[in-house]
């Protein structure tokens, strides 16, 4: 074999020995993750929304007691990992409501550059002073605010919801978890966190996706997955309905971005799926979170 042959032998060998990075066709922001899932590492967390295919991630912390009942990593943690993968990570800020220091702790981090307030996973009523309180540092930093609805626990009375929505118009929030998720269909039983079978239409979610321009439905945890797999031809309708106030997120703690136990993995496949058509599957993975988190370098 001639010098130049073995040259290029040696050229090809070099190259497939090389790891091989395959870079996301279409960039997907997940405005739903946090650090130290149940004890999840921060390595583990970035292999796993490169897994997933996640450009950008938004990661929610926790406040001061109970780490949002799943060990998650408070302010620090989250601004923290933000500032060391400037490139996929953004984080909000967050408290809890009723302590004195809320206000003070959400502001600083709103200062450090936080996009948006929670995930606000609190024991208090969904019209209550301390959702007034929040929403009122919300609407003067012009951030969203997303909230685990769940009744019996977190942000509970969620059929008086439409309250503060009224109150605070120029406030955008963003609906998450078992009791959302559950009101997409009509009579729905709150003490069924994973309801099953056909969806009855006209559900308190679906009406407040419908009648308010200030909230929003955030996708992520195995809530989402199941409101949209529970009754496929309902889910076909209902994305196609709301493909501009819905937004992709994960919220799920394994460690490996793809297959069945990874729930932000089959939301993403399920919203390909089932979405009416490219553009509106793009809005949801992508377009609509750009937007509403103001997310230009995303």
């Amino acid at each position: 074999m001639s010098t130049t042959g073995l040259a290029a032998l040696a050229l090809s060998a070099c190259k497939t020995s090389q790891p091989v990075r395959h870079e996301p066709v279409e960039p997907i922001i997940d405005i739903h993750q946090h650090t130290h899932y149940h004890a999840r590492s921060n390595r583990d967390l970035v292999r796993h929304q490169q897994a997933m295919g996640v450009t950008t991630t938004v990661l929610l912390p926790a406040g001061l007691y109970y780490g949002l009942d799943a060990l998650c990593g408070r302010n620090d943690t989250c601004y923290a990992l933000a500032k060391k993968h400037p490139d996929q990570f953004r984080f909000f800020a967050n408290e809890m409501p009723y302590l004195k220091e809320a206000t003070d702790v959400i502001v600083k981090y709103l200062k450090k550059g936080a996009i948006g307030i929670g995930e606000q996973k609190f024991r208090v009523t969904a019209d209550s002073i301390y959702m007034d309180r929040i929403a009122g540092i919300a609407r003067e930093y012009g951030v969203p605010i997303l909230l685990h609805f769940q009744d019996t626990d977190y942000n509970v009375d969620f059929d008086r919801f439409y309250k503060t929505l009224e109150k605070f118009p120029d406030v955008n929030f963003i609906g998450h978890a078992q009791t959302w998720w559950g009101n997409i269909s009509e009579g729905h039983d709150p003490r069924v966190l994973y309801p099953k079978g056909p969806v009855k239409p006209g559900g308190i979610t679906d009406k407040l996706l419908s009648n308010y321009s200030n909230i929003f439905g955030d996708l992520s945890a195995g809530s989402g997955l199941n409101a949209m797999t529970r009754d496929l031809d309902h889910a076909r309708a209902f994305l196609d309905r709301h493909q501009d106030k819905l937004l992709f997120g994960s919220d799920c703690e394994d460690i490996f971005g793809a297959g069945e136990k990874c729930s932000g993995s089959q939301m993403i496949k399920t919203v390909r799926q089932y979405s009416p058509n490219k553009a509106a599957e793009r809005k949801m993975l992508y377009a609509n979170a750009k937007r509403l988190l103001r997310l230009e370098a995303a």
